[in-house]
């Protein structure tokens, strides 16, 4: 079949691409990065598609021709005004989906989310819930997926679970206590492919692991499958939690907002009968979601992703707070004595000192910039192997102080090689 595919970029829709090729099908990735598809899958014609404007019918018509199915794999779980629930969850896949049934495409998959259902209040799951029933009224063989919490090394969500499930301690909301049934990435694509595939598909599918657990055993058993030991939780109060939450989703790419805090008290679950039928197993248990050959290396990711802030925050701390201190914190006469071993003297010896102090906190302010903190990295380097020469030849008995204030460089040079090598935005 030549099935489109939107949001074929994304977590779930670029596995359902893999997949499709893999059974043999021709899918056509329906993108706004058009540039990205190619890359990632050359030997594909994708299309270029906006879910933020495409909200008419007509908008789709061309994009159908020869098509005989579509995945609609669109979702964000916040929204901007660049890009709202409203259109990207519920116009545009009302438009596509009528589309279908003018241009004749027989079957249409919706991958949608656990929860949107009668009782959904969240600006998200009410969204995906009237594109749902808007697609499961029209004449169409269609499915709508709506999968619970999906588990896969590579996604934003599971990367963050796996994150807190290896810290030395976790600040669980309210010691999380609420449900959730996580489910791994290959079953929610296999169930797509068979909605596809079957001759008389479900009308919906509830992609849910075999479990119901609660947040904090699901981080305790994910804990366990890299090989740590048991999970040490501070429980959050809850009014703290939703406080943090409104002062959280003013911050660009923050996943916490007091919706998605609500969601998660509401739960995640649902029986896994209906998934298991589509299978023809059970779903994969959150204990096997990480297979044994993988588990070193997942650990390690993990780890990083707490590790490589921590580090950076500290870092940028330390030339910030050395900065402040050459700016005035510390004499500006003791400095200046400093100085003076090195053949500074007068208004030369200030302009280093203040120069230096400026730098300092440039670098420090820098490294919590995504953009350029690892130029910021390499600056850094180059100045702390810059002043330490310096101070090798004209201040070597530094080297023998007690306190080690150059010595200390070593593995403040080390840390800056280490972020330089792995702290990149992807």
């Amino acid at each position: 079949m030549r099935i489109l595919v939107t949001g074929a970029t994304g977590f779930i829709g670029g596995a359902v691409v893999d997949a499709l090729l893999a059974r043999g099908h021709v899918p056509v990735p329906a993108v706004r990065d058009v540039a990205a598809a190619k890359r990632r899958w050359p030997g594909l014609e994708p299309v270029a598609v906006d879910f933020a404007r495409d909200t008419d019918a007509a908008a789709w018509r061309s994009r159908l021709a020869g098509v005989d199915a579509v995945v609609n794999a669109v979702g964000i779980l916040r929204e901007s005004r660049a890009q709202p629930f409203d259109a990207l969850h519920d116009a545009t896949p009302r438009a596509l989906f009528d589309a279908c049934v003018e241009a004749g495409v027989p079957r249409v998959v919706q991958v949608s989310a656990l929860g949107a259902d009668e009782a959904a209040a969240s600006r998200y799951h009410l969204s995906k819930r009237a594109a749902d029933r808007h697609l499961l009224a029209l004449p169409l063989r269609a499915t709508v997926v709506q999968p619970s919490v999906v588990f896969a090394p590579q996604g934003a969500s599971a990367g963050m679970f796996l994150m807190l499930a290896t810290l030395p301690v976790a600040a669980l909301p309210g010691g999380g206590v609420q449900r959730v049934a996580p489910v791994h990435l290959d079953d929610v694509i296999g169930a797509i492919v068979q909605a596809l595939e079957s001759a008389s598909p479900p009308r919906l599918i509830e992609a849910v692991g075999p479990e119901c657990m609660t947040l904090r055993a699901y981080l305790d058993t994910l804990r366990r499958s890299l090989g740590l030991g048991p999970l040490r939780v501070i429980p959050v109060p809850m009014p703290l939690v939703r406080l943090s939450a409104r002062a959280m989703q003013h911050v660009p790419g923050s996943l916490v907002e007091p919706e998605t805090i609500a969601m998660l008290e509401r739960g995640n679950c649902a029986p896994a009968d209906g998934l298991t039928r589509v299978l023809g197993r059970t779903p994969r248990a959150a204990r096997d979601f990480v297979p044994p050959p993988l588990r070193a290396m997942a650990r390690r990711d993990a780890q990083l992703r707490w590790a490589l802030p921590l580090l950076r925050a500290s870092l940028a701390l330390v030339f910030v707070v050395t900065a402040l201190v050459s700016f005035g914190l510390y004499p500006v006469s003791d400095s200046r004595v400093l100085l003076a071993a090195v053949g500074l003297y007068g208004r030369a010896a200030d302009a280093a000192l203040y120069t230096g102090a400026t730098l300092d906190l440039a670098l420090g302010l820098a490294m919590l910039l995504p953009r350029v903190r690892r130029a910021a990295y390499a600056a850094a380097i180059v100045l702390i192997v810059g002043y330490t020469a310096i101070i090798s030849i004209a201040l070597a008995p530094l080297w023998l102080h007690p306190f080690g204030p150059v010595l200390k460089n070593l593995p403040i040079l080390a840390a800056l090689l280490a972020l330089h090598a792995l702290d990149r935005r992807d």
